[in-house]
C-alpha cells in the first residue's frame, strides 16, 4: 500500500479518531527521514517550476489541525525549496468585519492561487465547520439568513455548509484547480508535551497564548466536530489525508510523499516552443557567443 493511499480518506466509511493512530507505523531512524525528506523537497521543486512554466494547474494545500499539531514547523521543512515566486502561504485567523460581510466562501475565493501556483492554506474555510460547531454562539454576531438563535445552528445548518464546501470544490476542480486536503491528527498527550515545553522554553514563550488553553477545554468537541467535517467533505475526487502528527518529523515525509505522488499525477512540463521559436532562439545564441549583442 503507497503512502498516499495509506492515509486518504474517501468518506465512504464512518471515522473514529479515537480509533486512529496518532503515531506513524514503523517509523524509521531520524537520518532516513532527513534524507528522504530532503530528496522529496528537491522532487517538489522541480514539479513545481514546471507547474508554474505551464501555468495550467492551481493548487491548493490545505492543513487542518488543532493547536501545536505542527502546521507551522510542516511548511517551514516540506515547502522549503519551492520558488516564493509561484509558492505562498496564506493564514486564516478569526473572520475581519469586512469578510463577515459576505458569505463565508468570500475570504476564500480572494486567496485563491492563479494558475500555475502552489498556495498552502493555514487553516482554511473548513474553520467554519469547526470553530462554529464548537462555539456556534460566534455565528450570531454575522447577520447569516434564518440564524437568529442557537436553536437554528443545528445539523441541518452545518449540512448545507457541508453541501457548499464539497461542491466548491467541485466547482474547483472544474476550473483546473486541485485542492489537496491534511488533517494532522494530534493526540491530547502530545499536545500537553508541546504546550510544555512552550512555557519552559524562553525561546518558544512568544508560541503560548492564554487562549490556547480555553480551548483546549474543548478538546472533545473539535475532536467531534473534525470527526464530522471528514466524514461530510471527503470524496474520491478530493480526499482527506489523516496524518499521524505525534512525531513531526515522520508527519512531514508523510505528507512530502504524498504531495511528490498527487503533484506527479498532474504530469505539468514545460512549454513546448515551436520550430521558428526554436529557431530564433538558436541564432540569438550565436550572436551571443560572438558578442554581437
Amino acid at each position: 500500500m503507497s503512502t498516499e493511499s495509506r492515509y486518504r480518506y474517501t468518506g465512504e466509511t464512518p471515522v473514529n479518531l479515537s480509533e486512529l493512530s496518532t503515531r506513524a507505523d514503523h517509523l524509521p531512524e531520524q537520518a532516513v527521514i532527513t534524507n528522504a525528506l530532503e530528496a522529496n523537497v528537491a522532487t517538489l521543486s522541480d514539479l513545481q517550476t514546471r507547474l508554474y512554466a505551464e501555468k495550467q494547474t492551481g493548487v491548493i494545500i490545505i492543513l487542518q489541525g488543532m493547536d501545536t499539531a505542527g502546521k507551522d514547523g510542516l511548511i517551514r521543512h516540506v515547502f522549503s525549496g519551492l520558488n516564493p515566486s509561484g509558492t505562498s502561504v496564506i493564514s486564516f485567523k478569526q473572520p475581519t468585519h469586512l469578510q463577515l460581510n459576505h458569505d463565508f466562501l468570500w475570504r476564500v475565493n480572494q486567496a485563491l492561487p492563479e494558475r500555475g501556483e502552489i498556495r498552502i492554506f493555514n487553516r482554511s474555510q473548513y474553520e467554519d465547520v469547526l470553530i462554529s460547531r464548537v462555539h456556534p454562539e460566534m455565528l450570531l454576531r454575522q447577520n447569516l439568513p434564518d440564524v437568529n438563535s442557537l436553536e437554528d445552528v443545528g445539523e441541518k445548518f452545518f449540512d448545507r455548509r457541508y453541501h457548499d464546501l464539497r461542491h466548491f470544490e467541485t466547482y474547483l476542480r472544474h476550473q483546473g484547480f486541485v485542492t489537496i486536503k491534511f488533517f494532522l491528527h494530534l493526540s491530547r498527550e502530545e499536545q500537553t508535551n508541546r504546550f510544555e515545553r512552550r512555557i519552559e522554553i524562553p525561546s518558544k514563550n512568544w508560541k503560548f497564548s492564554p487562549s490556547d488553553m480555553s480551548e483546549r477545554a474543548f478538546w472533545a468537541d473539535y475532536q467531534v466536530a473534525y470527526t464530522k467535517m471528514l466524514e461530510n467533505t471527503a470524496t474520491k475526487e478530493e480526499p482527506w489525508y489523516v496524518i499521524p502528527a505525534d512525531d513531526k518529523g515522520a508527519a512531514r515525509l508523510i505528507v512530502s510523499n504524498i504531495l511528490v505522488k498527487r503533484l506527479q499525477n498532474i504530469h505539468p512540463t514545460y512549454p513546448v516552443v515551436s520550430a521558428e521559436t526554436r529557431s530564433k532562439l538558436k541564432t540569438t545564441l550565436h550572436q551571443l557567443k560572438k558578442g554581437e549583442l
